[in-house]
């Protein structure tokens, strides 16, 4: 059986670019209400552009922590440059969420 991690990095590597889904989205996907869980493994990403853990948000659109941050520059440089706008601190998630 393989580790939580590695199954939360091989359910984050299907995100598409243009697309986020949630710490909640992921956690659903695998069965599970560990978010915070996802969180850390997402945390422990060794391949963070490869396996684009930039693209997990929180559930209410904000963009949320990214390389052990709580809030990233570099985060919210990646989204829009993939063609994501956050408005007021938030993506619309109806919009731009990936539905596993």
């Amino acid at each position: 059986m393989k580790r939580f991690d590695d199954r939360v990095l091989e359910l984050t590597a299907r995100i598409p670019e243009g697309k986020v889904a949630t710490y909640r989205d992921l956690a659903r996907a695998l069965h599970t209400t560990a978010y915070r869980a996802v969180g850390q493994a997402l945390r422990r990403n060794e391949h963070p552009i490869e396996i684009p853990c930039h693209r997990v948000v929180r559930s209410d659109g904000r963009v949320g922590g990214y390389a052990g941050k709580q809030e990233s520059a570099k985060k919210v440089a990646l989204l829009r440059g993939e063609g994501i706008p956050i408005r007021k601190g938030r993506i619309d998630l109806a919009r731009y969420g990936h539905r596993f």
